[in-house]
């Protein structure tokens, strides 16, 4: 069979209009998390951060009662914009403008809630391909306007807010109108897609023509491809189909000195990878219009199954060996016992996982197994491939577990965790309006820094609590499990007035987990990008070195610091984030956009 005769085309309609999260938190404006069919969360909540969520929860601002100021677009660039992408596709609205202000981070929530709008966007404007895209960044370099590529607004490093002191025109350039699938090589195992396809309509038309990208982030119902590439984020399966990194093979880019286009090859050796500098680049370089990925069939079978371990300490040898073994599961995610007691607690009742520890399982694990049922961790592991393979895959893995005290506890909650996996940010905004401060740090380490790390980064973060004069919770699961070592992903909480003032509180703690990442031997950031939020310990990372070779890439490419400014350097632009510096970078525009 010819190459040629495998291209498919995939052909979409145009969806109607391009959706977007609440202005004021995540997700849909019909969806929240509600305790009231949790009996166990309340109890669980007051006793850990003495909170009391039953009362009844603080409301956002009404949108109308926002003092928002009119847009700063000179009649040239909003002519040129208007030619480039059409009248109806401009949009200097208010409501548009504060959608587009903001990504969804723990700063955001707060300042949103406390109506601290920050520097809007101008103008908002939706190209429907890379010809359009073209002529607004051709427009905004002409006019020394500032651009901000925009997916689905679900970042939360900082990385779509505008430098508050940037003087010039800004424009959000949302790609929500790029996204589509355009073409499918069946011989090569690669699609075509456009960068703004949002996570659950790219499956859908992959999913039509029994493909699948494997890509699920816990932000996938409101993130884009574009966005992945951009922050080089990490999917649930990412064990099987790889990091966004590895799935990307080629990109195509639109930056000031013209459209930047890969080939998508299985290797080269051509240089620095110009591929990899736009990985993770967060708009710095140029938008990214289109990406050709990985794909893979979709699986006959597929399962997550739910297993106990009487320790954490057993649960990561155990999934360090499955990662060294033949073993070859598309998820090893395993909680600390502070996030297993939390999962528990916030199980429905009469759901799936309900009835998960049994008064009759108690007994055995404590009687029978040993368990300290305040130390056990649940962990999920999941397969997937013919119904022979995932047999083979499961009895490997068993074996495995069962070396190290674990126990096979069934299907249950694999499926409650599959149900509600794209959930969680959902209880950070209810916890929010309830007045708590509740947020997420990650990193990964080496399977030989990982327990030393973790004890590190939970001492610090209970000193942290303590600094600042509350009850804190910290916990954490490992997930992304790599030949060297894995991904660890804190959660903490504390209760806190959900004001302006609160966010040198939660500076405290947040420094002190991230400080305690570098200091012990991790990464700043293993999925959650760097934006402003992780910008000052960039050089403690990659080296000054480091930070010195990216700021001549940046600047090499956009002199005038027009694209996405303070974003990933320190110091350069940023307007938020705890010791990020403030200004907008100065400098003329460039030239018109060309090949």
């Amino acid at each position: 069979m010819s190459t040629e005769s495998v291209r498919t085309p995939v052909v979409v309609e145009e969806p109607a209009l391009v959706e977007h999260m609440k202005w004021w938190g995540w997700g849909r404006e019909s969806v929240s998390f509600s305790h009231s069919d949790k009996p166990d969360l309340a109890p669980f909540v007051r006793t850990n951060i003495g909170l009391d969520i039953t009362r009844p929860p603080a409301q956002p601002p009404a949108f109308a009662d926002l003092t928002i100021p009119d847009p700063t677009l000179p009649e040239p660039l909003r002519a040129a914009l208007t030619a480039a992408v059409g009248a109806e596709h401009v949009h200097t609205d208010a409501h548009m403008r504060v959608v587009h202000a903001y990504g969804k981070s723990l700063r955001d929530l707060v300042r949103i809630r406390n109506a601290d709008l920050g520097r809007l966007p101008d103008a908002v404007v939706y190209p429907d391909g890379e010809e359009a895209v073209r002529a607004v960044l051709a427009a905004a370099l002409d006019a020394d306007a500032v651009v901000i590529p925009f997916g689905g607004g679900s970042n939360i490093s900082g990385s779509l807010e505008a430098p508050r002191g940037e003087t010039r025109p800004v424009i959000s350039v949302d790609l929500g109108r790029l996204d589509r699938v355009l073409e499918i090589d069946a011989d090569a195992r690669l699609a075509r897609i456009q960068a703004g396809a949002l996570g659950p309509h790219l499956e859908e038309q992959l999913n039509a023509q029994g493909w699948t990208l494997g890509h699920f982030p816990d932000s996938f119902s409101h993130s884009t491809l574009g966005g992945w590439i951009a922050t080089r984020s990490s999917g649930m399966q990412s064990d099987k189909y790889g990091d966004i990194a590895e799935i990307t093979r080629a990109v195509r880019v639109v930056t000031p000195a013209g459209v930047l286009a890969t080939r998508p090859v299985p290797s080269q050796s051509t240089g620095p990878s110009v591929r990899e500098m736009i990985l993770g680049s967060e708009g710095r370089l140029g938008i990214i219009t289109e990406a050709t990925v990985q794909v893979h069939r979709v699986p006959e079978e597929r399962v997550i199954l739910g297993y106990f371990f009487p320790t954490w300490d057993d649960a990561l040898v155990a999934m360090r060996e499955i990662a060294e073994s033949e073993a070859s599961p598309t998820v090893t995610r395993v909680s600390d016992a502070n996030e297993t007691r939390f999962s528990f607690a916030t199980r429905r009742k009469g759901s799936l996982a309900s009835g998960l520890v049994s008064a009759g399982l108690k007994q055995y694990l404590r009687r029978v197994r040993n368990y300290d049922l305040e130390q056990m961790c649940l962990s999920f592991i999941g397969f997937e491939g013919t119904p022979a393979h995932v047999k083979a895959q499961r009895k490997l893995v068993g074996e495995i577990v069962g070396r190290h005290g674990g126990l096979c506890v069934g299907t249950g909650p694999g499926q409650l965790y599959d149900q509600k996996k794209f959930d969680t940010p959902y209880i950070r905004d209810f916890l929010l309006g309830q007045g708590a401060v509740a947020d997420v740090s990650e990193t990964s380490a080496s399977w030989s820094q990982l327990g030393p790390l973790y004890r590190g980064v939970v001492a610090r973060a209970n000193k942290a609590f303590a600094e600042i004069g509350v009850d804190g919770w910290i916990m954490c699961h490992l997930s992304h499990s790599y030949h060297s070592g894995a991904c660890l992903y804190f959660t903490f909480a504390y209760s806190s007035p959900v004001t302006l003032e609160a966010i040198e509180g939660y500076d405290t703690v947040k420094s002190a987990i991230q400080q305690g990442f570098l200091d012990l031997a991790g990464t700043l950031s293993h999925h959650h990008a760097v934006g402003v939020e992780h910008a000052p310990w960039l050089g403690d990372d990659i080296s000054p070195a480091g930070v010195r070779l990216l700021t001549a890439l940046f600047d090499g490419i956009d002199p005038g610091h027009n694209l996405n400014p303070g974003k990933i350097i320190p110091g350069a632009g940023a307007g938020a984030g705890a010791g990020a510096g403030a200004g907008a970078g100065a400098g003329a525009g460039g030239g018109p956009v060309g090949e």
